[in-house]
């Protein structure tokens, strides 16, 4: 297994042999004068994961590159798994993503094609129904190293056959009672060879087709010839579908149809993060996240709730490329260009996370004034905002200590700090209750040192960002962390599930958080820098009476490293 580091990847050069493939099939006229055609195929059964970004950055991405086109195709062969709702939010997903798609496509618009090509089939003698239950066909199929066995069933004729088969879709069998095999080679080394299931009998009611079908194709059948009738030319996959790709070129030569080529590349996989749509499922259902876009899910309306932008996706995807072995890439890697991106695009604001009253005694009563704050240093195009000052303000609880550990250069009394674009000031006392907890710190500021500056160029050691009491405007904050504790959360002990190791502290919810007052401006989903804390994003939970930010990612802490050096 192959790791991604972020600090040590290349990404000016990632590897992507199918690029190489693509310009070499293009160089030499592999499909005469037809354009590269690409597709995503998702099936219609969940939501999108970050996983089907790389995926989608891909089919998109190189069909653009040699100015082809890419559809969206919903391969919907299970009913029983399929709503509506996976395919709007699968749509949704990819513009949001940055892309857009020639065609919409479903597999259910080819049944009935589908269903005269097993007929063909069927007619040709390399198909055949069979009555052994699902049980006992795994019994039949064999092992690796133990070949299978031919159904009972496997010689009957062509017209009985086709007679079966047509009953199958007229409705006259129970659900389970029979199915359509390729019939191929029950001996061969290759499991997905040995006269595969085409056909399954469930009376069903399909998203789209309604009861039109009793009998549905098996994803392995309809998804090559799909990709055929599409004139796929460049058919993308990941690995594990390696073993699939004699079955799909079996069914193209038999049939006779257009040969779309198969191509496999390796799929993301994360550190702390699971991609499997079945146990995200399960995190749902058992309402262990509030749903698919919980900011703690790896999926796409997960992660952009969370704050992450299609830009830092992308730039991620493009710099982890394809390559042929499967590996896995560090977390902090897409962390780390969406810091990039953030930090290179995000507004700044000031706000405090847990607050602490200071007042200034020395400053007038009833006085305000504004500073002129930068919006954002990386891009002095974004301009400045006018920032309200008081004579009382809040700050971070952790940017005061009433007893300063050695290093400790915050405020602390007798200690002067520079307030943010503001004065410099000094602890001069507290106020606390009866339980001892501090309430309020007193200080005197420098009327001189507006701006931040001393005229007598005195250097102070730390500077705190600030909000203005009487202007604060009042928000929920959901800090995030990791769902997982364990780097790689398939790898489970005996006995031992996935529930087992998500992290009990994943969310922390702080209800009394102070911002500044251009930030009851925001719309869902803008990002910011709040200023020594973190980059965060306005949440669709909020409302006009109460606005709700989801962290996106923290800043690096130098004193926390300190602190967690030192054991304090």
């Amino acid at each position: 297994m192959t790791t991604t580091n972020p600090d040590t990847q290349d990404t000016r050069t990632p590897s992507n042999f199918l690029h190489d493939i693509i310009a070499e099939d293009v160089r030499t006229k592999k499909y005469g004068d037809a354009v590269v055609q690409t597709r995503f195929p998702p099936e219609p059964n969940g939501y999108l994961h970050i996983g089907h970004a790389k995926a989608i950055c891909l089919d998109f991405g190189l069909a653009d590159e040699f100015g082809g086109k890419t559809n969206l195709r919903f391969d919907d062969t299970n009913p029983e798994k399929e709503e509506q709702e996976y395919v709007d939010s699968i749509q949704k997903d990819v513009r949001w993503l940055g892309f857009d798609w020639e065609r919409l496509c479903y597999a259910s618009d080819y049944f009935g094609q589908l269903y005269e090509w097993a007929l063909k089939l069927i007619k040709a003698g390399k198909a055949y129904v069979d009555d052994l239950t699902a049980d006992e066909i795994r019994q039949y199929r064999g092992t690796l190293t133990e070949p299978g066995k031919d159904s009972p069933f496997r010689n009957r004729t062509v017209d009985e056959n086709l007679d079966l088969f047509q009953r199958m879709k007229a409705g006259e069998f129970p659900d389970g009672s029979r199915v359509l095999r390729a019939k191929i080679d029950m001996a061969s080394p290759n499991l997905n060879m040995r006269d595969p299931v085409m056909y399954r009998i469930l009376h069903a009611s399909h998203h789209r087709t309604g009861d039109e079908w009793c009998i549905y194709p098996m994803y392995d059948y309809a998804h090559g010839q799909s990709d055929s009738i599409e004139n796929v030319t460049h058919s993308m996959c990941t690995l594990e579908f390696a073993d699939h790709q004699p079955l799909y070129r079996w069914y193209i030569e038999n049939l006779g149809i257009f040969p779309s080529q198969q191509i496999e590349f390796d799929r993301l996989n994360l550190t702390y993060t699971l991609l499997s749509k079945r146990k995200l499922l399960q995190l749902v259902q058992e309402k262990r996240v509030s749903g698919w876009d919980d900011p703690r899910m790896p999926t796409l309306s997960g992660i952009r709730r969370r704050g992450f932008s299609p830009e830092a996706i992308r730039t991620f995807c493009a710099a982890i490329g394809a390559t042929r072995t499967n590996g896995s890439t560090d977390i902090e890697m897409l962390e780390h260009f969406q810091r990039d991106h953030l930090n290179r695009g995000a507004s700044r604001a000031m706000a405090v996370l847990r607050p602490l009253k200071v007042v200034i005694d020395n400053y007038p009563e009833g006085k305000e004034e504004f500073v002129e704050v930068a919006n954002n240093p990386e891009d002095p195009s974004a301009g400045t905002r006018q920032v309200p000052f008081s004579r009382e303000l809040y700050i971070e609880q952790d940017d005061f200590r009433e007893v300063p550990p050695p290093k400790y250069y915050r405020l602390s009394p007798g200690k002067e700090v520079r307030l943010r674009n503001a004065y410099f000031i000094t602890a001069q006392s507290v106020v606390k209750d009866a339980d001892g907890n501090i309430l309020e710190v007193h200080c005197t500021y420098d009327p001189a040192s507006r701006g931040g500056n001393s005229p007598d160029g005195r250097k102070v050691k730390s500077t705190m960002h600030w909000v203005s009491a009487p202007h604060a405007i009042s928000a929920e904050i959901r800090i995030y962390e990791k769902l997982f504790t364990r780097a790689n959360p398939s790898d489970l002990a005996e006995g031992e599930s996935f529930l087992d190791i998500l992290n009990p502290n994943s969310l922390d919810i702080l209800a009394g958080a102070k911002l500044e007052p251009s930030l009851a401006n925001a719309k869902v989903e803008d990002r910011f820098q709040f200023e020594r804390v973190g980059y965060f994003c306005l949440d669709p939970d909020s409302t006009a009476d109460k606005l709700v930010f989801n962290r996106t990612l923290p800043l690096k802490d130098s004193w926390a490293k300190i602190e967690k050096k030192s054991g304090a």
